[in-house]
């Protein structure tokens, strides 16, 4: 085993980490958790990233050696958050979900799917995006985003932050700050990683 080997089962992840420690040799991780667990038990890694919510779901938080910050690696958009769909016509149903829905978790998830929206996304594209308040509680929504190439060597950022109270003015922030992206030469990178 090479003393610096990294598992993760995310491009993007491993796009940031290759910018951030170029020196890591970075494998793909795959399986079920206890799968990827076994392959760090036996060495075959010296360090993995799981999720830690999964950990947590499954009663292991004691396997969770340290959190990864949003600041060091953004993560994909709209991550964590749970959408429940519904037909058109079922205002009960509607009613019904009313008190799940938490109205600025929706707007950060709102900005975020639209850079991924405009920047065709997918789960091939070492794509983040990250919205979050501004913590003097000025409905001011900050939002960053990242686009790289797989192995790391090319890297555009934007970020951008606006007052939001709307879906429509999330969607303009995550629209604005895509179209930055693009301006930097982003979607030549999702192009590359589409084809490969």
């Amino acid at each position: 085993m090479h003393l610096s080997q990294m598992g993760t089962s995310s491009l993007r992840r491993e796009a940031q980490l290759r910018v951030a420690y170029p020196e890591l040799k970075i494998q793909p991780l795959r399986g079920n958790l206890d799968t990827r667990l076994g392959k760090l038990d036996r060495g075959e890694y010296a360090a993995i990233i799981l999720a830690a919510a999964g950990l947590k779901r499954l009663g292991m938080p004691e396997r969770i050696k340290a959190l990864i910050e949003p600041e060091f690696s953004l993560p994909a958009a709209g991550q964590g958050a749970l959408g429940i769909e519904i037909k058109k016509d079922r205002a009960d149903m509607r009613a019904w979900l009313a008190p799940l829905n938490d109205d600025t978790a929706a707007l950060r998830v709102l900005a975020e799917r639209e850079v991924s929206r405009r920047l065709g996304g997918s789960c091939e594209v070492p794509l983040a995006a990250y919205a979050q308040w501004d913590s003097q509680g000025a409905h001011e929504l900050q939002l960053r985003e990242l686009v790289a190439s797989q192995d790391g060597a090319q890297v555009v950022r934007a970020s951008g932050s606006t007052a939001v109270k709307t879906e429509a003015e999330a969607v303009a922030l995550g629209a604005k700050v895509a179209n930055e992206l693009i301006a930097q030469g982003a979607q030549k990178l999702i192009d590359l990683a589409l084809k490969s």
